[in-house]
């Protein structure tokens, strides 16, 4: 029998919260999504984005993010508004498709509270426990008690809405933050009335949302919590006030979900949502300092991905469920492919924020690994190729190893060359890096996914015209990436370059100066200073560049403080000597070194692309050598370059 061999026996385990079964212990947390109409109602594409987690086998796949009150708590503009009565249908057909796979499709009710700088744009007042400035510098009132009355029946309202349109559950954010954890926090309500003050007083709110909630969806309905277990800043609660608030919340709920953090604070954040510095399954932590405190069920989410220690962590009851976000994004098969017992096959998340980041800046959610998140409709109408052609990829990167994948899927013959020996192109120098082993495993996945496509892989061969005469190909994906910039400073020869440094951090000495402030250089600083390395980062810009990361840049903010990196911004690299650099920030200045480092950006290979551009009829330049930017951009690439084949 199967059972004989089953490797994560907790992890599919029932559950049962209220009277609904659910049939493992791994849930699809909260996710916002920005795909709605102009009305701010679910389109084809949001559907799709949810339903294809429902698909991967998660137990419950919920909707993030959905304001209980669009008049006083709209913090995001895209955001479903459940005092909306025509979300009916949309919601409905968007329950529908979860469902449908077996998933139970649970809602997250939230109100921005103080943090409600949407409905405070549209003219509207916003309220918190008591009145003040929030940190966009608008005014909000105390809540009177009429309203706190109100809000507690729209949180009501809008869950027995939820239900109507087919949820299974609801989800009431009272973390992060937000309304719920602004009356539950001593350092946020200092009320004076039976509203505030005492925990008792602060709980009082949150506790009578719960049971309005309960009471107007039935007592078998389940109904879940979200909570920080703490807010981990000065400015918020502890760990011993968040086991004494999830206490309050005992037997109000059906399951205690236990997240950390407090969203206006930048270094928290990469608490909330672990960074690439920290440790998998980090905020495990607080869920099982609660957890023996309570009869309710316990969730944990933050870093969770790797199903050996998700077994470990139900197993020895440290929780009862485990929540995810991006490691469903970066596979939403993840829980399929562990109940096959094939953890290997998990494509592994990064950790790295792009998708968070290009959501708030692009309000869209995209993967770096997975170019299917955000293009799920594409995907999901998408045709086996009409005829076998023969592809030759140039370059066995990450563009090159995707789009050798994606070809050899569609049927396609794949001739993968690479010039040097082995795949993985510009990241296998980051491999040895103690915070990239995510890239590591991200690479040693790719490479066995290529190997196993069957592409014929040519390593040390340089593609040339010649050779692609030679091959005569229907296609080339032309993907060599990008050079190291050598930008013509005085003594720039004597520099070396980021690659150099990873492969041989022992002949850098003990004070260094990096040459260029965007990821690749602020990264190897980070790695140079945990190496024990005195270290300063020189930016001619007024800032450090994240490329668009804007989150990961935060923790790379924690990382410099903390490391004690020395920043020299605005100030222009002028000449490069043995003893150090000579710069220019409105005057001559001289930065001591025994070693400077070059990482100012990338000069992409486009005339060695394009060179092969009459050696096939079809022709795809991707990656790199079109603008050197990530590992976001090679995949979508490499993914688009295949479909259009």
């Amino acid at each position: 029998m199967f059972s004989d061999c089953f490797k994560y026996p907790h992890l599919f385990q029932p559950i049962t919260l209220g009277k609904t079964t659910f049939k493992n212990r791994l849930f699809a947390s909260p996710i916002s999504g920005r795909n709605l109409d102009y009305n701010n109602r679910p389109d084809d594409n949001y559907t799709a984005f949810y339903e294809r987690k429902a698909r991967g086998g998660s137990a419950t796949i919920c909707l993030g993010d959905c304001v209980v009150d669009s008049v006083h708590g709209l913090f995001g503009e895209p955001m479903i508004r459940l005092d909306d009565m025509a979300n009916h249908t949309p919601l409905n057909r968007l329950t529908n498709a979860i469902s449908r796979h077996g998933a139970v499709a649970s809602i997250e009710l939230q109100h921005g509270g103080l943090y409600s700088k949407f409905s405070h744009m549209q003219g509207n007042t916003i309220y918190g426990p008591c009145a003040g400035i929030n940190a966009d510098g608008m005014e909000y009132f105390e809540m009177p008690e009429e309203m706190i009355i109100e809000t507690i029946e729209k949180y009501a309202k809008a869950a027995a809405f939820a239900k109507a349109c087919g949820f299974g559950m609801v989800t009431i954010h009272g973390g992060h933050g937000w309304l719920m954890s602004q009356f539950m926090s001593s350092k946020v309500n200092l009320r004076k009335d039976k509203w505030g003050g005492s925990l008792e007083n602060r709980m009082r709110f949150p506790l009578a949302v719960c049971d309005a909630v309960k009471k107007a969806v039935g007592k078998n309905f389940p109904v879940e919590i979200r909570m920080s277990g703490s807010e981990v800043t000065p400015d918020g609660y502890d760990l011993d006030e968040g086991i004494a608030i999830a206490k309050m919340l005992d037997g109000h709920v059906d399951l205690i979900h236990v997240s950390a953090g407090h969203h206006e604070n930048p270094d928290v954040f990469c608490v909330t949502h672990p960074s690439i510095f920290m440790e998998d399954s980090c905020n495990v932590k607080f869920a099982a300092a609660i957890k023996p405190h309570v009869k309710t069920p316990i969730a944990t989410v933050g870093a969770h991905s790797d199903p050996e220690l998700l077994e470990e962590i139900i197993a020895s009851g440290k929780a009862d469920v485990i929540e995810m976000a991006r490691a469903l994004m970066a596979d939403p098969d993840l829980p399929k492919k562990a109940r096959m017992g094939k953890p290997e096959e998990i494509r592994p998340c990064l950790r790295c924020l792009a998708c968070f980041s290009h959501l708030i800046t692009n309000g869209q959610v995209f993967c770096a690994v997975n170019p299917e998140i955000g293009r799920e409709t594409e995907h999901k109408y998408a045709r086996p190729a009409k005829e076998s052609k023969t592809v030759l990829v140039a370059g066995g990167g990450i563009g090159g190893m995707q789009a050798a994948i994606e070809a050899s899927a569609k049927g396609h013959k794949v001739i993968l060359c690479e010039k040097s020996d082995r795949l993985g192109g510009a990241l296998k120098c980051e491999e040895t890096v103690s915070f990239k082993g995510k890239i590591k495993a991200y690479i040693e996945y790719q490479e066995r996914k290529v190997r196993e496509s069957g592409a014929e892989i040519r390593l040390n061969t340089e593609v040339t015209p010649e050779l692609a005469d030679s091959i005569a190909p229907d296609a080339i994906i032309a993907a060599f990436g990008a050079t190291p910039m050598r930008p013509p400073i005085p003594g720039i020869e004597l520099t070396m370059t980021a690659e150099d440094v990873y492969d041989h951090i022992d002949k850098t000495g003990e004070n260094v100066v990096v040459l260029g402030g965007g990821l690749v250089g602020t990264e190897l600083a980070i790695h140079l200073a945990r190496s024990g390395k005195k270290v300063t980062i020189m930016e001619m810009a007024p800032m450090l560049n994240s490329g668009g990361n804007i989150l990961h840049q935060n923790a790379l903010n924690t990382e410099i403080r903390d490391n004690d990196i020395k920043l020299a911004l605005g100030t222009k690299a002028c000449e490069i000597t043995a003893d150090g650099v000579y710069g220019d920030n409105g005057e001559k200045v001289f930065f001591p070194a025994d070693t400077v480092v070059c990482a100012m950006g990338q000069v992409p290979q486009t005339e060695t692309a394009y060179a092969l551009r009459y050696c096939a009829p079809e022709f795809f330049v991707i990656g790199d050598c079109v603008t050197p930017k990530n590992i976001m951009q090679a995949t979508a690439m490499a993914n688009a370059a295949v479909n259009d084949l």
